[in-house]
């Protein structure tokens, strides 16, 4: 069985099964503990049914592992992304009590994300460090861009065809996306809901969620790419960097091509944090779990992204 105590012994396996060292998982469980008991006890509904609470907080029977356990298998399930009968295995916990204490401490961990573009501006702080700014472009403070998962196919009858909002024709098979805004520093600033790959375009779902309208008009600009062709139509007062796009019998000049590989060289940032939230298999494997859920683990994910980043920058931005 894997155990806390076990597992520290070998911080290298530690930082492989979880993605946090034994001292970034300490400093990360002493905000979370607080964090979780607050939230079991203000919720008014139970974990399972939704129903309301008829018992104090604490009744009933009691969690095998202590909760500093429970996060660890949180982690691990995140980071690995076994079956939970697998994962009950190496915890010694049977697939019920697997999935109630994902479910509980995944909450926990969603309230935790706490991203500053998902705030009204006047309650950000304005960033004027040079460290913290693109020298190319001091305006930028968010570079957006989407994230599609593939999912296991869904079931649909002939009165509801539940299937088709999800195919994704570029996939060429059923997907979720999400979109992620990344700071220049390669932290993260907001993160959507999940959404039907399919049926959403990355423009679609940057109208949808408002992102734009977050920032400041004056002083503050977005980068995106391709994917977001039309959308400075929709926000005319706002400063938006794409690359350009060629149209047919209209090929790129010399000068839109090097302007292209130029503004690449800075939205280079939100792919080195996509390459981090990849590698938590839960978002990178077939998602295997309820549709509905998949928001909450995308932004806890997020969150311990996020957190690890802040802690140990990936590298410096902007790019020379």
């Amino acid at each position: 069985m894997i155990t806390y105590e076990s597992l520290c012994r070998r911080p290298s396996a530690f930082r492989s099964l979880t993605g946090y060292s034994p001292e970034q998982f300490e400093a990360l469980f002493v905000a979370f503990g607080p964090a979780h008991a607050q939230r079991r006890q203000t919720a008014t509904t139970t974990r399972r049914q939704g129903q309301p609470r008829q018992r104090a907080v604490g009744a009933g029977a009691q969690y095998r592992h202590d909760l500093r356990t429970r996060l660890l298998l949180t982690l691990f399930w995140a980071r690995v992304y076994p079956s939970l009968e697998v994962l009950g295995f190496f915890f010694s916990l049977n697939k019920t009590n697997v999935h109630d204490s994902l479910h509980d401490l995944l909450a926990t961990l969603a309230t935790l994300a706490d991203f500053p573009f998902e705030h009204p501006a006047k309650e950000r702080k304005k960033l004027h460090s040079p460290a913290a700014v693109m020298d190319a472009f001091p305006d930028v403070r968010l570079v957006i861009d989407a994230k599609e998962q593939r999912i296991q196919r869904p079931k649909s009858c002939q009165e509801d065809d539940r299937q088709k909002p999800y195919y994704s024709g570029k996939k060429k098979c059923h997907t979720v996306k999400n979109q992620i805004g990344v700071q220049p520093d390669g932290t993260i600033g907001t993160v959507s809901a999940s959404v039907p790959g399919g049926a959403t375009h990355d423009v679609t779902l940057a109208r949808q969620t408002h992102v734009i309208e977050t920032l400041d008009p004056e002083d503050e600009a977005a980068m995106l790419d391709k994917g977001y062709d039309g959308l400075q139509k929709d926000y005319p007062d706002h400063q938006l960097y794409q690359p350009h796009k060629a149209r047919r019998n209209r090929p790129l000049t010399p000068e839109q091509k090097e302007y292209n590989r130029h503004l690449s060289r800075y939205r280079i940032v939100v792919e080195h944090t996509n390459a981090q939230l990849n590698q938590y298999q839960v978002l990178v494997q077939v998602y295997r779990h309820d549709r509905e859920g998949h928001s909450r683990v995308f932004r806890a994910v997020a969150y311990l992204v996020d957190r690890r980043i802040r802690e140990t920058p990936l590298k410096r931005y902007p790019v020379a």
